[in-house]
Order: C-alpha cells, then structure tokens, then sequence
C-alpha cells in the first residue's frame, strides 16, 4: 500500500469513527429525552406529549407469540401496564390480555364499535367509544366504574393531567361533538369543555398546564387545562386529522393538504414545512432531540431533521402508513396498509426486519421490554418477541 492509499484509509477510519461517536451521542441523548420506560407503554404514543418514544429493547427478529382474535376490526392501539394488554374493537369490546400469553383476563362492552385507544391510570382503564361515551373501567376486574356522555362518536385517544391543586387526576378527550372534554378520572364528572369548529379525531397532546390538538377546523389550538379557556390558536393550513406531537415550545404533526409542519408555540408561527409527494399525513409523529418520524398516505415512512425539516431518509412501503411509528433504541417499528408490520433503521431507514399479518395494520404498536403488540384490520391482536428458551425454569 502506498502512502496516499493509506492515507485514504486512514480518512475514512477517521470519518466512520466520527460517526459511531456522533450516533452514539444522538441515542445517549435519546435515552434522556422523555423516553417511557421499557417495560409499560400506559396510553397512546405512551407519554403525555404523545412524543412515541420507548425506553423498551427489541430483540433483533421478533417471533410471532401470539394471536388473539376479537370479531371486529382492530384500529385501536394498545396499551401495556404491569404485563397486561388493553385495547379496543370494532366489536364494540375493550381487552385485558395477559402480555405473556394472549390469554383473555377480562373484556367489557359498550355500545358502539372503539377505535379509541387505552389510557391506563391509577388502576384505571379509560376509553372512548363510537357511542360518544367515555368509559372507565377497573383495570383488574373490567368492571364499569363510570360512563361520561359526549354529543357524538370519540375516536381519539384520552389523555391525562393532574388537576391545578395537585389533588386529582382530570382526563382530556377530544369528540365529533366539536369539542375537547375535561373529565374528573375519579366519579367522571365534567370539569370544562371547549368548543371548536369541526370535528376531533386526534388525542390531546398534554405539557406545561396546557393541552394542544389539531381538528378538522384546520386549527391548532392551545387550551388552558386549568380552566378550559382558550390561550392561543395557530391556521394549521388544512384538516389536521393525526395527532400533535409536542417539544418544548414546537408542536409537531401532518394534515391533509400533502404537508408536515413544525409550528413554534410561543412565536405562534410555521417554523418549517416538508412536503414530499401530494398525499395526506395522517400518522403522528415520533419526536426525538435531531429528527421527527412520521408515516405519510404516500406509502411512506419519513424521517427529516427536527431543526428545518431537511429530509434525512425515506422508507417506502406498499401501503399507506396511518399506523404511528415508536422509536425504541435505535430501531422503529411501525405498522402499514399493505398488511405488514416493519422494524427500521433509526439511522439510515434501512429495513431491518418485516412480518407479514394480511390485512392493514393501521394500529399503532405498543413496545416494551421483548414485545410488540400491535392491532389488525383482520380483528387479530397480535404479539411478536423473544421466545422464552424451551428449557427455562417456571418462576
């Protein structure tokens, strides 16, 4: 080898060691970024700022663990506390599963088809319902604790805040009734409502004492939880069907005019815009400190920097992509239309690992600690991990 060829070697050892150590700084930093911990994943996109971050680790090629079918479609996404699965259906059912298993704990009806998905909070399971109400129910038994009726059919997922005293947990969801509901998560009681222009399909994103959500009113809107009072709005330029991803001062999130925006809360201003192909964003957001992660209606799963919106990769499949991606580690996992559901490349989007269901897979995933459980058009819940070892010792 002469001197120049080695010297080009020694560049490009230089150059891969530069970018180990700045990847390895990014998922340092990740792991200190309002990560939900590895082992529960309590409500949709698992944090209150709906961020889709987990503290989980996957193993390398997941194995189908399970299937339970219900006898509808499953569009909600699950939720995973202390080794129990709750999620909705078509079939108008919410469902305690047994992590492990698959195995049925309990299951509740109400009167109409859910597509929302599962808060669980203080030994309770929250949930909306295409009936307008949103149901209670004890997290152990599936006994109905309280029932809070709306004017039309809630699809979103709630979420939670603590009151202003301290002393109480309120729960926020938002209904076809135009309005976003403020809930008392103890006797279901009404706290405040507040009306909007249209409808309202995404979950309330929750941070610093307010609550920010988009609707089909083509509004972002920024609500005291205190009091249910109006703090500022933003023209979000079209239908904003997903839900709003926040950090710090931005709010992250697609709508239906083909375009991604990064809006700044403070400045109530559109701080960048990323448009790809003339396809709807209905997917929400994985916000992580460099780059945000969003599915598009174009077959597409997107990753641009968190800082001008810059594309730093593209992930085609063969379906839309409603289904919200999580990162975990360095790996995401996300579901899509063309009936499968892929683990990805945090770094390059390159994909690592896909499993066939057969039907849309539009539910979000829920990742903890050596699983992913996630819901199917084909009315299946499904679970892929690690196998416990064949000789392994019953506890």
């Amino acid at each position: 080898m002469n001197g120049f060829s080695a010297m080009r070697v020694g560049k490009a050892a230089i150059g891969s060691l530069r970018m180990a150590v700045v990847w390895a700084a990014i998922l340092l930093c990740l792991q200190s970024f309002g990560v939900v911990p590895g082992n529960q994943w309590p409500k949709f996109r698992g944090d209150q700022s709906l961020s889709g971050i987990s503290g989980a680790k996957i193993p390398e090629n997941p194995e189908l663990l399970w299937i339970f079918k219900t006898a509808g479609d499953v569009k909600s996404s699950p939720a995973i506390v202390d080794g129990l699965v709750y999620i909705g259906s078509g079939d108008s059912n919410v469902y305690c599963l047994r992590l492990a298993t698959g195995e049925k704990v309990w299951s509740a009806k109400t009167p109409g088809p859910i597509e929302s998905s599962p808060l669980v909070l203080d030994g309770k399971v929250f949930i909306g319902s295409s009936d307008g109400g949103l149901y209670a129910f004890s997290a152990k038994t599936g006994e109905q604790l309280w029932k809070y009726m709306t004017e039309d059919k809630i699809l979103s997922a709630p979420n939670w805040v603590k009151s202003p005293k301290g002393d109480a947990y309120w729960i926020v969801v938002g209904s076809y009734d135009f309005k976003m509901h403020c809930v008392n998560a103890a006797d279901g009681k009404g706290i405040w409502k507040y009306e909007t222009g249209n409808y309202i399909n995404g979950s309330p994103a929750v941070a610093d004492g307010k609550t920010v959500f988009g609707g089909c009113d083509a509004v972002l809107h920024v609500i005291s939880l205190a009091d249910g009072t109006k703090v500022k709005e933003v023209d979000g330029g079209a239908y904003i069907a997903g839900s709003v991803a926040l950090a710090g001062s931005r709010a992250y999130f697609g709508h239906y005019e083909n375009a991604f925006l990064c809006v700044d809360l403070e400045k109530e201003k559109v701080v960048w815009t990323y448009k790809d192909r003339s396809f709807p964003y209905f997917s929400s957001p994985a916000i992580l400190p460099d780059r945000v992660i969003f599915g598009g209606r174009d077959k597409k799963l997107h990753c641009v920097k968190v800082e001008d919106g810059e594309e730093i990769w593209v992930f085609a499949t063969r379906g839309k992509v409603d289904s919200s991606p999580v990162v975990a580690g360095d790996k995401i996992v996300v579901g899509s239309d063309d009936g499968r559901l892929y683990i990805v490349s945090l770094k390059d989007g390159k994909e690592l690992w896909s499993q066939e269901i057969g039907r849309s897979v539009g539910s979000s995933p829920a990742v903890v600690d050596d699983f992913i459980v996630v819901g199917s058009d084909d009315g299946a819940v499904y679970a892929f991990g690690r196998k416990p070892a064949a000789n392994a010792k019953k506890p």
